[in-house]
């Protein structure tokens, strides 16, 4: 059975699940003062630097005086050891790791429960250790989602018996796998034929463009719509189906609603992508760390392994329903999308 999912509506409910957690919301005394190490994984894409970090610390700062050790692996397994590594010796008090190998972080787990430190597993869960907790979303929905979105463009294009392509996220992601077992139920249901797959190395759109261009080779206009997993692959699909002048153009999907992916949908170039709340997310994962630092307990609305576990849930976002999502949510302003380049779209798309 899934496990239970929080819409990004429900999210304060979720902040609120027990009056330890809301304790730990008040603003900190001098002996309560800790450190909080985040480690995020990679500057690749583009939500890290934009929101996890930023919307994190500024959580931390507004529930006490906390000292935040920030560190970005790039993409990096042996770096972000490393990086634990310092962060242990360096006294952190709880450890919130979205890890760059599910994997390889079992050993960074391990190291943090040696020292008593609890560890969060952010965005990606880790398979190994003892994890006081696990923020993410429901990432098979997310695959869903997107093949849902694409199956349906496929029938409105009349092209339902077409081929895709599918460019999966990075293999040491164990993200990735879910988005795939997500998408790949949906597509096998509807029959959709799969004509290559691809997983991506570090999630690298130029790694993606370039499968792309073989692909584009091989098969042509036999490809109706590119599977991809995340809005940096779609970008090196969208780079490579542009340079080849593909016709009829294939939908592309996305994830992650990067403001760069919501204007290749205004402009067509890209089909759809999917909106994760991440602030929530980010604010969430710092009030449970915050609440470890102080010593209280965390509950969560299910558990995945014995982890209490908060999952959020995905929004598809198309042209037509970007005004009531990542604009309505305050994720991005119209004047953040709408730029001179784009206003003639956006006023298509009714986005004033």
């Amino acid at each position: 059975m899934r496990p239970s999912r929080l819409h990004p509506a429900a999210v304060l409910a979720a902040t609120a699940l027990t009056a330890a957690l809301l304790t730990a919301c008040a603003p900190a005394a001098d002996d309560e003062e800790g450190t909080i190490a985040l480690l995020l994984p990679d500057a690749k894409t583009a939500r890290y630097e934009t929101f996890d970090r930023p919307v994190f610390e500024e959580r931390v700062a507004e529930l006490g005086d906390f000292r935040v050790l920030y560190s970005n692996a790039d993409q990096d397994a042996a770096k972000q050891q490393q990086q634990a590594e310092s962060a242990l010796a360096a006294g952190t008090d709880v450890l919130v790791l979205d890890p760059v190998d599910g994997n390889a972080a079992v050993s960074i787990v391990a190291a943090a429960n040696a020292q008593g430190v609890p560890v969060i597993a952010y965005d990606r869960m880790i398979s190994g250790g003892e994890l006081a907790y696990h923020v993410s979303f429901d990432n098979e929905k997310v695959g869903q989602l997107q093949a849902e979105t694409l199956v349906a463009g496929l029938d409105a294009a009349d092209r339902e018996d077409a081929g895709i392509l599918m460019i999966n996220g990075s293999p040491t992601d164990s993200n990735a796998a879910l988005f795939r077992t997500g998408a790949r139920e949906v597509l096998d249901a509807a029959g959709v034929t799969v004509l290559a797959e691809y997983s991506t190395p570090d999630w690298s759109p130029d790694k993606a463009q370039e499968w792309t261009a073989g692909q584009i080779s091989q098969f042509g206009d036999r490809i109706a719509a590119v599977y991809a997993a995340n809005d940096g692959t779609a970008s090196g699909a969208v780079s490579a189906l542009k340079a080849a002048n593909v016709a009829p153009y294939p939908l592309v999907t996305g994830q992650d609603a990067e403001l760069t992916a919501l204007q290749r949908i205004l402009t067509g170039d890209q089909y759809m992508t999917v909106y994760k709340a991440i602030k929530p997310q980010a604010r969430l994962a710092a009030e449970v760390a915050v609440t470890l630092v102080r010593g209280d307990e965390v509950t969560a609305p299910t558990e995945i392994d014995g982890v209490p576990t908060t999952l959020l849930e995905p929004v598809a976002v198309t042209v037509d329903t970007i005004a009531d999502t990542v604009i309505a949510d305050g994720f991005w302003r119209v004047e953040d999308i709408c730029t001179p380049a784009y206003a003639a779209a956006c006023a298509a798309a009714g986005l004033r």
